[in-house]
């Protein structure tokens, strides 16, 4: 799930030198968030 949201980050500036968005980017950690949530909430894991 993190992995396909980093690349969603990427999107349309995919490109050779660009494959892995900055970790500074601050459309990251929220996308990787909702992302890991929302696989966590489908294999039905609870806190």
């Amino acid at each position: 799930a993190a992995a396909e949201a980093i690349l969603s980050v990427v999107g349309d500036e995919l490109a050779v030198d660009k494959i892995v968005p900055s970790p500074l980017d601050p459309r990251v950690a929220p996308a990787v968030a909702e992302a890991v949530a929302a696989a966590a909430r489908a294999e039905g894991v609870t806190d």
